[in-house]
């Protein structure tokens, strides 16, 4: 007997588990989405790596139609993607998805249906981008979640904002991540070389 496929709301509670207080879930999960290792990694293979197939392949568009659904669909593409092909090119295989479809839900209003954990996953395909353009929306988006959020929050929501600032500074000066260069067999140029040689060159 097969297993169910999953649905979106099965990815969220995975992802995002069940609370409604957001700096709880911040709490409880960040350790799972920042440095989950193999018991993170394993599981989303069981449960997921179906429903990432066939979103590379271009399936589950109709996820997108909900702010829920496309989240669940970000997520698919550009977390779980990272998730299960580390140190492959194929971390990437699914960020022109997720960019697309998260741009799509910030332009229709997405964020203001989502809690600030959510709103910041949605970011995530933004703080990705090898793009100097996004990457100042993606820190102007995340200064302005920060601005919104008071208590315990607020200090979450700064640490993700330190975050997007450190990508877009990397993206500003190259245009690109030059830690991305030996995965996707790019030519490192002397000035990124030497970059990368200190601390906090190396954002994925």
């Amino acid at each position: 007997m097969r297993d169910t496929p999953p649905t979106p709301r099965d990815v969220l509670t995975f992802w995002f588990g069940d609370t409604d207080d957001e700096a709880k879930c911040i709490d409880q999960n960040r350790g799972r989405w920042f440095g989950g290792g193999d018991a993170v990694n394993d599981a989303i293979r069981a449960r997921f790596a179906g429903a990432v197939q066939q979103a590379l392949d271009g399936g589950l568009t109709d996820w997108q139609a909900t702010p829920e659904g496309n989240l669940a669909y970000v997520l698919l593409l550009d977390q779980f993607t990272r998730n299960l092909n580390g140190g492959s090119p194929a971390y990437f295989a699914g960020d022109e998805k997720a960019l697309a479809a998260a741009l799509a839900g910030l332009d229709r209003g997405d964020a203001a249906q989502l809690g600030r954990p959510q709103v910041a996953f949605l970011l995530m395909p933004l703080m990705h981008a090898e793009d100097r353009g996004l990457q100042t929306r993606c820190v102007a988006a995340f200064e302005a979640l920060t601005a919104s959020a008071e208590g315990p929050l607020k200090a979450h929501c700064e640490n993700f904002t330190q975050y997007a600032r450190g990508h877009r500074d990397i993206v500003k000066r190259f245009g690109r991540f030059p830690h991305r260069n030996a995965l996707l067999g790019r030519e490192t140029t002397p000035e990124e070389a030497e970059f990368l040689t200190q601390p906090g060159s190396s954002y994925f």
